[in-house]
Protein backbone atom coordinates (compact mmCIF):
# COMPACT_ATOMS: atom_id res chain seq x y z
CA UNK A 1 0.00 0.00 0.00
CA UNK A 2 1.41 3.40 -0.92
CA UNK A 3 1.54 6.44 1.38
CA UNK A 4 -1.41 8.07 -0.36
CA UNK A 5 -3.64 5.05 0.31
CA UNK A 6 -2.66 5.08 4.00
CA UNK A 7 -3.57 8.74 4.45
CA UNK A 8 -6.52 9.40 6.70
CA UNK A 9 -9.63 10.59 4.91
CA UNK A 10 -10.79 13.87 6.42
CA UNK A 11 -13.65 16.25 5.91
CA UNK A 12 -12.76 19.25 3.80
CA UNK A 13 -13.17 21.64 6.75
CA UNK A 14 -10.23 20.07 8.62
CA UNK A 15 -7.54 22.27 7.08
CA UNK A 16 -5.28 23.39 9.92
CA UNK A 17 -3.50 21.60 12.77
CA UNK A 18 -6.13 22.39 15.40
CA UNK A 19 -9.04 21.40 13.14
CA UNK A 20 -7.25 18.23 11.99
CA UNK A 21 -6.61 17.15 15.59
CA UNK A 22 -10.24 17.89 16.50
CA UNK A 23 -11.48 16.00 13.43
CA UNK A 24 -9.29 12.98 14.04
CA UNK A 25 -9.71 12.69 17.81
CA UNK A 26 -13.15 14.07 18.72
CA UNK A 27 -15.53 14.94 15.92
CA UNK A 28 -18.06 12.21 15.31
CA UNK A 29 -17.08 10.18 18.38
CA UNK A 30 -20.21 9.36 20.41
CA UNK A 31 -20.42 11.45 23.58
CA UNK A 32 -22.51 10.30 26.55
CA UNK A 33 -21.27 12.61 29.30
CA UNK A 34 -23.71 15.39 30.22
CA UNK A 35 -20.99 17.97 30.80
CA UNK A 36 -19.27 17.26 27.46
CA UNK A 37 -22.62 17.32 25.67
CA UNK A 38 -23.32 20.69 27.27
CA UNK A 39 -19.88 21.95 26.21
CA UNK A 40 -20.61 21.06 22.60
CA UNK A 41 -24.06 22.65 22.76
CA UNK A 42 -22.62 25.91 24.12
CA UNK A 43 -19.76 25.94 21.60
CA UNK A 44 -22.05 25.22 18.65
CA UNK A 45 -24.29 28.09 19.76
CA UNK A 46 -21.27 30.38 20.13
CA UNK A 47 -20.17 29.42 16.63
CA UNK A 48 -23.37 30.77 15.01
CA UNK A 49 -22.27 33.27 12.38
CA UNK A 50 -18.59 32.50 12.92
CA UNK A 51 -16.17 29.84 11.77
CA UNK A 52 -15.61 26.66 13.75
CA UNK A 53 -11.88 27.48 13.66
CA UNK A 54 -12.61 30.64 15.67
CA UNK A 55 -14.36 28.58 18.35
CA UNK A 56 -11.69 25.87 18.40
CA UNK A 57 -9.04 28.52 19.01
CA UNK A 58 -11.06 29.87 21.94
CA UNK A 59 -12.13 26.50 23.34
CA UNK A 60 -9.68 26.36 26.25
CA UNK A 61 -10.61 29.93 27.15
CA UNK A 62 -14.28 28.89 27.13
CA UNK A 63 -13.53 25.99 29.45
CA UNK A 64 -11.84 28.35 31.92
CA UNK A 65 -14.40 31.15 31.61
CA UNK A 66 -17.39 28.79 31.90
CA UNK A 67 -16.13 26.74 34.86
CA UNK A 68 -15.38 23.63 32.83
CA UNK A 69 -18.93 23.71 31.44
CA UNK A 70 -20.36 22.69 34.80
CA UNK A 71 -24.10 23.30 34.25
CA UNK A 72 -24.81 23.62 38.00
CA UNK A 73 -22.34 26.49 38.31
CA UNK A 74 -23.31 28.16 35.04
CA UNK A 75 -27.02 28.02 35.95
CA UNK A 76 -26.18 30.23 38.97
CA UNK A 77 -24.36 32.92 36.99
CA UNK A 78 -25.63 36.35 37.86
CA UNK A 79 -25.42 39.74 36.18
CA UNK A 80 -21.94 40.33 37.65
CA UNK A 81 -20.55 37.08 36.22
CA UNK A 82 -22.15 37.75 32.83
CA UNK A 83 -20.53 41.19 32.91
CA UNK A 84 -17.14 39.57 33.50
CA UNK A 85 -17.69 37.25 30.55
CA UNK A 86 -18.65 40.16 28.31
CA UNK A 87 -15.18 41.66 28.72
CA UNK A 88 -13.25 38.38 28.45
CA UNK A 89 -11.26 38.57 25.19
CA UNK A 90 -10.75 34.80 25.24
CA UNK A 91 -14.37 34.05 24.31
CA UNK A 92 -16.95 35.40 21.88
CA UNK A 93 -18.24 38.46 23.74
CA UNK A 94 -21.81 38.40 22.56
CA UNK A 95 -24.40 39.15 25.23
CA UNK A 96 -27.06 36.91 23.68
CA UNK A 97 -24.71 33.95 23.31
CA UNK A 98 -23.47 34.27 26.88
CA UNK A 99 -27.01 34.61 28.24
CA UNK A 100 -27.93 31.57 26.16
CA UNK A 101 -25.26 29.46 27.87
CA UNK A 102 -26.74 30.40 31.26
CA UNK A 103 -30.31 29.79 30.14
CA UNK A 104 -29.36 26.47 28.53
CA UNK A 105 -27.56 25.34 31.69
CA UNK A 106 -30.80 25.90 33.59
CA UNK A 107 -32.70 24.02 30.91
CA UNK A 108 -30.26 21.12 31.04
CA UNK A 109 -30.74 20.82 34.80
CA UNK A 110 -34.54 20.68 34.33
CA UNK A 111 -34.18 18.04 31.61
CA UNK A 112 -31.89 16.03 33.82
CA UNK A 113 -34.40 16.21 36.68
CA UNK A 114 -37.21 15.07 34.37
CA UNK A 115 -35.41 12.41 32.31
CA UNK A 116 -32.47 11.34 34.47
CA UNK A 117 -29.70 12.63 32.22
CA UNK A 118 -29.18 15.06 29.39
CA UNK A 119 -27.48 12.20 27.56
CA UNK A 120 -30.64 10.08 27.60
CA UNK A 121 -32.73 13.03 26.46
CA UNK A 122 -30.43 14.07 23.60
CA UNK A 123 -29.80 10.60 22.21
CA UNK A 124 -33.54 9.86 22.01
CA UNK A 125 -33.68 11.88 18.80
CA UNK A 126 -31.68 9.15 17.03
CA UNK A 127 -33.07 6.23 19.04
CA UNK A 128 -29.81 6.00 20.97
CA UNK A 129 -27.77 4.92 17.94
CA UNK A 130 -25.20 6.84 15.89
CA UNK A 131 -26.04 7.39 12.25
CA UNK A 132 -23.45 6.75 9.58
CA UNK A 133 -23.42 9.01 6.56
CA UNK A 134 -21.20 8.69 3.51
CA UNK A 135 -21.21 12.16 2.02
CA UNK A 136 -18.79 12.50 -0.88
CA UNK A 137 -18.57 16.28 -0.65
CA UNK A 138 -19.52 19.15 1.63
CA UNK A 139 -22.21 20.11 -0.87
CA UNK A 140 -24.10 16.89 -0.09
CA UNK A 141 -24.27 17.54 3.65
CA UNK A 142 -27.66 19.01 4.48
CA UNK A 143 -27.80 22.00 6.82
CA UNK A 144 -30.42 20.21 8.92
CA UNK A 145 -32.31 16.94 9.16
CA UNK A 146 -35.66 15.69 10.39
CA UNK A 147 -33.94 14.71 13.66
CA UNK A 148 -32.27 18.10 14.11
CA UNK A 149 -35.62 19.79 13.40
CA UNK A 150 -37.25 17.67 16.13
CA UNK A 151 -34.42 18.31 18.59
CA UNK A 152 -34.46 22.05 17.93
CA UNK A 153 -38.21 22.27 18.36
CA UNK A 154 -38.18 20.31 21.62
CA UNK A 155 -35.21 22.21 23.07
CA UNK A 156 -36.86 25.55 22.27
CA UNK A 157 -40.10 24.39 23.89
CA UNK A 158 -38.03 23.64 27.00
CA UNK A 159 -36.63 27.18 27.04
CA UNK A 160 -33.25 26.60 25.37
CA UNK A 161 -32.01 29.09 22.80
CA UNK A 162 -29.32 29.27 20.13
CA UNK A 163 -30.55 25.79 19.24
CA UNK A 164 -31.90 26.22 15.72
CA UNK A 165 -32.01 23.16 13.53
CA UNK A 166 -28.70 23.92 11.79
CA UNK A 167 -26.94 24.37 15.14
CA UNK A 168 -28.53 21.14 16.38
CA UNK A 169 -27.36 19.26 13.29
CA UNK A 170 -23.78 20.52 13.74
CA UNK A 171 -24.03 19.50 17.41
CA UNK A 172 -25.35 16.05 16.42
CA UNK A 173 -22.44 15.49 14.04
CA UNK A 174 -19.89 16.68 16.60
CA UNK A 175 -21.13 14.35 19.35
CA UNK A 176 -21.21 11.27 17.16
CA UNK A 177 -24.62 10.96 15.59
Amino acid sequence: MNAKARERVRCAWARNELAIRYHDEEWGVPVHDDRRLFEFLVLEGAQAGLSWDTILKKRENYRAAFDGFDPERIARYDRRKVGQLLVDPGIVRNRLKIASAVQNARGLLKVRDQVGSFDRYIWQFVNGRPRTNAWKSLHQVPPRTEQSDAMSKDLRQRGFNFVGSTICYAFMQAVGW
